[in-house]
């Protein structure tokens, strides 16, 4: 045989063979191919909800920081509007028969009941 026809058959060989090996590999292409379409429309899901969630999180912090400037500004500011209005609520009381003060009466707690018990222990077993 003359090389030429050597070299004829060598690459009729590998042409078979690679066409064969393309059909296994192009099963394995397409499956990583939707493999791929599936990760990617997973990640901009995942995109979407992290953008969703950063502008709640960016909302959240401005009502936090709007709350807290109204919490100091109210610390600020003496209570005199509240206390006007009980004092033009005390003679209403008074003339229904109530006591004035009655609601801002609080029993006081014992003097002896804070704090850790003080009684001496004698005896057997009291360590």
């Amino acid at each position: 045989m003359s090389p030429i026809k050597k070299l004829t058959g060598v690459m009729a060989l590998l042409l078979v063979g690679a066409l064969s090996g393309c059909d296994q590999s192009k099963a394995e292409l397409d499956a990583t191919k939707q493999q791929l379409t599936a990760v990617t429309s997973e990640r901009d899901s995942l995109k979407g909800q992290l953008d969703t969630a950063n502008a709640q999180l960016a909302s959240l912090r401005q009502q936090v920081s709007d709350l807290q400037a109204k919490v100091a500004a109210a610390a600020n500011t003496p209570p005199a509007a509240p206390a006007a209005e009980e004092k033009k609520a005390e003679p209403h009381k008074k003339a229904a028969g109530k006591p004035a003060k009655a609601e801002a009466a609080a029993p006081a707690a014992p003097a002896g009941a804070t704090g850790p018990a003080t009684e001496a222990r004698k005896g057997r077993g009291h360590f």
